[in-house]
């Protein structure tokens, strides 16, 4: 089964004022590298699940953006995530925001999917969507001066099927009876990203 189409908007540097995204708005972000502390923000898109993707590019320059940091500050809205983990600490260095509440598909993935060991978004959304994920543009350069048509379209796709996929994990956690298990870990998972961005991701201070 193919994704449906979306519409893509790109922004510089900030959203645009007015935008409503409800109660719960779908998040991810572009880095130069996996390392928080070594490896800019580069984008970052969110969208409400209405088919319109948000792209947010940020030059490197500054990270001044009133608007999205109203909205992702917004305890009124619950943030959707996969691998919030990693998100939270980059929007925390760079944007100065502490997002809560938190809503992580790959948590309640681990949590529910127990009958494999494939939590990856694209593994989610084979199975629980039918929608198959394009990934080639995954590691490419997200500080490049334009982005690409395939770029673009690869970073919407990173959020663009959030919602529906909580509402199925929402299903299964009910299911298994771990919904309250499940919110203990989301209500956790900022100060979990607050570590790993203080250097206590490797040793973990959870570890023996």
């Amino acid at each position: 089964m193919k994704a449906k189409k979306h519409t893509i908007e790109l922004h510089q540097g900030d959203l645009p004022k007015g935008l409503d995204f409800g109660t719960s708005i779908a998040v991810d972000t572009e880095t130069l590298g996996l390392n928080p502390a070594r490896d800019r923000l580069c984008l970052l898109q969110l969208t409400s699940g209405d088919r319109i993707c948000h792209l947010v590019r940020f030059t490197g320059a500054s990270y001044d953006a009133p608007n999205l940091k109203a909205v992702l500050a917004d305890d009124r809205v619950t943030k959707l995530f996969h691998y919030a983990r990693f998100d939270l600490a980059v929007i925390e260095r760079y944007l100065g925001i502490a997002c809560k509440p938190i809503y992580c598909t790959k948590v309640a993935s681990r949590l529910t999917r127990t009958y494999t060991d494939r939590h990856g978004l694209r593994d989610l959304c084979r199975e629980l969507l039918g929608v198959e994920l394009d990934k080639n543009q995954q590691s490419s350069d997200w500080g490049a001066e334009n982005l690409s048509a395939a770029q673009k379209k690869y970073a919407a796709a990173d959020v663009i099927h959030l919602h529906a996929l909580r509402d199925k994990l929402d299903h299964m956690l009910a299911r298994e009876s771990r919904t309250e298990l499940a919110d203990a870990c989301f209500r956790f998972l900022p100060t979990r990203a607050r570590l790993d961005a203080g250097g206590w991701s490797d040793p973990d201070v959870f570890s023996h």
